[in-house]
């Protein structure tokens, strides 16, 4: 029997090494370009009134933008999978990043729901995961405690790349996993790193945990490393309390000042109060009700607080990969640090989103944003988009010639749509029923000329319906074929292909919901310079697949409406919020009409995009002229 040499001490799992023995290495998909959905609270910069063609909602992100807020850093908010979002970050961001938070997801589906809010009466419905919500989650727990593991050895991997050489990271640790990641901590950022243990206790026992037949549970665990020995650290102390200031010093010079009882050599007067210890006492947020979104994971801002305080200074950059609805972002946004939140869902997205909006700083923090007023510093919503979607083309389709990688991608789209495959046309792909099926290219959005063609070729077919189904659609295309399909006498269908297709699984569970394009009609009118846009409908075809809780919650078609903003300006680039009516917890009430008064005469594209209660966008650019 060989002796085996045991160099370390470490944690290892199916798939850490492969069937040679060598450490499998962490996957760093891309670098992949990322594309601005939104730009927020940024005033727009003049491009001319020429008016182009518009096939695409977003601009490349170029991240030429300088590392302060003086030379125009914008803070950003995206949309995807964290690994894909790190390893694409690692271009520019590789050892900048000065303080990272995270609260990953642990043995729970709950993480990716949410209880939300309906309508003017603000009824509260529940909302379950979406599908690709779902495949982290098996991803996460498929096979148990080595699915997180893996999970998170690779992302934790990434995070320290991302770290600055003096940056921190906190990790938010379940009872259930906190022994195993530690040892990945220390394997990934070494044991001496561990700079605390730190417990918090919310007090928050409940009087359903009061009848457990144990210990009562009544603290969580925050990991506290650094990247290497020197870091930023500002250290926190709590206020001195009377009873303390009276046990602890005693009236002794002329002067009257205090000295300490077991020091004599320090005064009252020098005293900056009670170190703060690794146990903290921040309640939950059972006591704010005002704080609360609906999010079963979301943490104190309290809690952010203290450690954006203590790890970083005013401009650092603050990192949370694992965002949800928020909380460090906000903060970070509140504290003047510049910052980055990452997250899968694309509810939680939007929800950091209004949040923000909803800062209301009590100054402008420096010279360079006093012309931002009191709202929070322009920040970016950004997605991976097509790119992460072409990364799972090649991965699924693209060892084979690119004709037979073509043919099992739409077969594959087919058979997630119920439909089956037929030949004879380039511009029909299948049939579902009594419909034909077209399918748009996984980096492109479906053009009018794609769909009047697969409507030609239905007509000369003689059959009388199409689905067409894409990822992304070019602007306007819903109102201006729905008129060309009438006068052919075809039923057109447009469903969006979603990103929970993606995953192959859902294809067996039949989860994967294929929903039609939502729209609205809206009323603009101008006089002399100033427009006004009025919205007077919206709505959302497939009713028939939303639970029966969420369509009795609607009273009116606003009601599928959360937040709703334009452009009135828009030039063919990013989508710039320039107004926007949203609800919150407090105001329930949104408003139906926009006004806007130009400085000049000319022509306009006027962009109108709207977010239903699932998070999902609906837009729409009317072109306007003022005198």
């Amino acid at each position: 029997m060989s002796k085996i040499e045991i160099k370390k001490t470490e944690l290892v799992w199916r798939g850490k090494y492969d069937d040679e023995g060598k450490l499998v290495p962490v996957e760093k998909p891309g670098p992949f370009p990322f594309q601005i959905v939104e730009s927020i609270n940024e005033p727009r910069i003049e491009k001319g009134n020429e008016i182009a063609r518009q096939s695409s909602l977003f601009d490349i992100w170029k991240g030429d933008e300088g590392s302060t807020f003086e030379d125009g850093w914008k803070n950003k908010l995206i949309w995807g999978d964290n690994k894909f979002v790190m390893s694409s970050l690692l271009e520019k961001y590789a050892g900048k990043i000065d303080l990272i938070y995270i609260d990953p997801p642990f043995a729970t589906g709950a993480d990716f729901t949410a209880d939300i809010e309906v309508g003017e009466k603000g009824e509260t419905i529940h909302k379950e995961h979406s599908v690709i919500e779902e495949k982290a989650y098996r991803d996460t727990w498929g096979n148990g405690l080595e699915s997180f593991l893996e999970m998170m050895e690779q992302r934790l991997s990434l995070m320290k790349d991302l770290l600055s050489d003096k940056g921190s990271i906190y990790i938010h640790i379940d009872w259930r996993v906190n022994s195993h990641l530690r040892l990945i901590m220390d394997e990934i950022f070494g044991a001496d790193n561990l700079q605390r243990e730190i417990i918090w206790w919310p007090n928050n026992v409940s009087g359903f945990k009061g009848k457990a037949q144990n210990w009562i549970r009544d603290h969580e665990t925050i990991m506290f490393y650094s990247k290497g020995g020197e870091i930023t650290f500002n250290k926190e102390f709590k206020e001195l309390s009377e009873e303390y200031i009276k046990q602890t010093f005693v009236h002794q010079d002329e002067k009257g000042r205090y000295r300490m009882r077991y020091d004599r050599k320090q005064y009252y007067e020098e005293n900056e109060g009670i170190p703060i210890s690794d146990v903290w006492d921040i309640p939950y947020l059972r006591q704010n009700a005002i704080e609360r979104n609906g999010y079963p994971t979301q943490k104190p801002e309290t809690l952010l607080n203290r450690i954006i305080k203590a790890s970083s200074n005013e401009g650092d950059l603050v990192a949370d990969f694992f965002c949800g609805s928020g909380t460090t972002v906000s903060v970070a946004e509140k504290l003047n640090r510049r910052w980055i939140g990452v997250d899968l869902g694309r509810f939680g997205v939007h929800t950091t989103r209004k949040r923000l909006l909803e800062i209301e700083h009590s100054k402008s923090l420096t010279d360079a944003g006093k012309k931002y007023g009191k709202k929070a510093r322009p920040f970016e919503i950004l997605n991976l988009g097509k790119y992460e979607r072409q990364f799972w083309q090649v991965k699924a389709f693209g060892k084979k010639d690119e004709k037979q990688a073509l043919f099992e991608y739409l077969a594959f789209i087919l058979k997630l749509y119920g439909a089956e495959p037929i030949a004879g046309s380039s511009h029909i792909h299948g049939k579902k029923g009594n419909a034909l099926v077209y399918i748009g290219a996984v980096d492109a959005p479906v053009t009018i000329q794609e769909v009047t063609d697969a409507l030609k070729d239905t007509k000369d077919m003689g059959q009388k319906e199409l689905h067409v189904l894409g990822w992304e659609w070019e602007m306007g295309l819903n109102d201006a074929i729905q008129e060309v399909a009438k006068q052919m006498g075809v039923r057109l269908k447009l469903r969006i292909i979603p990103m929970d297709a993606i995953d192959p699984q859902a294809a067996g569970k039949g989860d994967v919901k294929f929903f039609e394009l939502a729209y609205f009609k809206t009323n603009i009118e101008t006089k002399g310079l100033k427009a006004k846009v009025k919205l007077e409908d919206f709505v959302i075809p497939h009713t028939d697949l939303i639970s029966a809780d969420v369509k009795s919650s609607i009273k009116k078609w606003s009601d599928w409406i959360d937040y709703w903003a334009v452009d009135f300006e828009f030039q063919n680039d990013t989508f710039n919020n320039g107004w926007t009516s949203y609800r919150t917890k407090q105001e329930r009430k949104l408003k139906l009409t926009a006004d806007h008064e130009y400085i000049k005469a000319g022509t306009y594209k006027v962009f109108v995009k709207i977010i239903d209660i699932f998070g999902i966008d609906t837009s729409q650019v009317y072109e306007l002229k003022v005198k």
